[in-house]
């Protein structure tokens, strides 16, 4: 058994690099920018009212003083007139200010009588005037890579870039292994239950970036999975689900090896997800996951979802780790690292008392993940513990 931190090394030597390609911004969210891009404007393109109000020279400013209304200027359509002395333009929230040193006083200062107003009350010092270039100026850049967001979607539309070039998006074959296994919405035989790793693992992959194919199940003979293994062809991950330990009827590994997999590991010292294994299985590659449900979808999110962002470009590292205080003492931990289902709430960290790997119902629960050293001592309530969010 290899630790979790090889394994994660080992797993992004594997990983392939994938090509880019070129979207429409409307599909760009959730997709890793490929390239730097450069603003094809600046924003504002000209010195803009940030408030609705009374535009006025600047040196003819203080309270008492009176002006002229001569026009107005809105967002869209701007004065085209000359201000003079003595003399004031209706101003609104994104119109232009003319040229010249103006101040916008806010129509909550001014008292107006026909075209005259007077400063009634104290502008302050801001002159409410949102320069030329104030958020971003032509040739500025957003660098690459970058997990675009929908404020990156607003920032790159205001940019007046229409088309963003991407990483391609991870194609993962998944399959699930066994004769005990029937599709959702199937009706199981007596002995058998519903497949239910594959649509976890697809909804979490493909909440990363993937797009993820749910192939057949695999039956427990070698042309059925070998059937699998065709269908897989393409992808750029191809994800085992169940037959990956020793057992007579556990074929992954040995079907896998026939069809030229490279295996680079197997076995991690964790809990749960010890029979884990990776390899390279020709251009594509391939991880094993346990079939236990909880082993399973705990593996895709410490092992799967760093090597799907990895494939995009992202930085190579493991799922981010934050700090809560424990509810309630925990006894001492053993030999493997072990990755206990819990609970956050308030800074303060409550781990399920059953954490039988079966348990999707303590899964569906937990919004943490506990991470307890090889050897970890018991820990009291109180103490500061490393979680990984879910």
């Amino acid at each position: 058994m290899i630790p979790v931190t090889d394994a994660l090394d080992h797993l992004f030597s594997l990983t392939p690099q994938l090509g880019a390609e070129t979207v429409p911004l409307v599909q760009a969210v959730g997709r890793v920018l490929a390239e730097d891009v450069t603003a094809q404007r600046t924003q504002p393109p000209f010195a803009a009212s940030a408030m609705d109000g009374y535009a006025v020279h600047r040196g003819e400013m203080q309270i008492g003083a009176q002006f002229d209304v001569i026009g107005e200027a809105a967002a869209g359509s701007g004065f085209k007139g000359v201000v003079g002395k003595g003399q004031a333009i209706r101003i609104f929230t994104g119109a232009p200010v003319p040229d010249g040193d103006f101040f916008v006083v806010i129509q909550e200062d001014i008292d107006r009588t026909g075209d005259r107003i007077t400063i009634a009350r104290d502008p302050g010092q801001g002159d409410n005037i949102r320069p030329a270039g104030g958020d971003f100026k032509i040739g500025d850049a957003i660098a690459a890579p970058r997990l675009l967001s929908p404020s990156d979607i607003a920032l790159l539309a205001s940019m007046n870039i229409a088309e963003v070039p991407v990483i391609h998006r991870p194609d993962i074959a998944l399959i699930s292994t066994g004769d005990e296994l029937v599709m959702p919405g199937e009706t199981p035989g007596p002995d058998q239950i519903i497949a239910s790793n594959t649509f976890g693992l697809k909804a979490l992959l493909d909440q990363h970036g993937a797009l993820t194919r749910i192939l057949p199940i695999a039956r427990d003979d070698v042309d059925s999975l070998k059937t699998a293994f065709a269908l897989a062809e393409g992808a750029d991950l191809v994800v085992t689900i169940g037959g990956a330990s020793v057992g007579d009827h556990d074929l992954v590994a040995p079907v896998s090896a026939e069809l030229g997999m490279e295996r680079s590991f197997y076995k991690i010292a964790m809990r749960p997800g010890k029979p884990l294994m990776a390899g390279r299985m020709g251009q594509a590659m391939m991880v094993g996951l346990p079939g236990n449900p909880v082993s399973a979808m705990v593996c895709g999110a410490i092992f799967l979802v760093p090597v799907v962002q990895t494939m995009q470009g992202l930085p190579a590292t493991a799922p981010q780790r934050k700090t809560a205080r424990l509810a309630a003492p925990i006894g001492a931990n053993g030999p493997r690292e072990h990755y206990m289902r819990a609970r956050v709430e308030a800074d303060e960290i409550t781990v399920f008392d059953n954490q039988d790997s079966s348990l999707l119902t303590v899964l569906s629960a937990a919004n943490a993940l506990l991470v307890r050293p090889v050897r970890d001592p018991a820990r009291a309530a109180g103490e500061d513990m490393e979680f990984i969010p879910l």
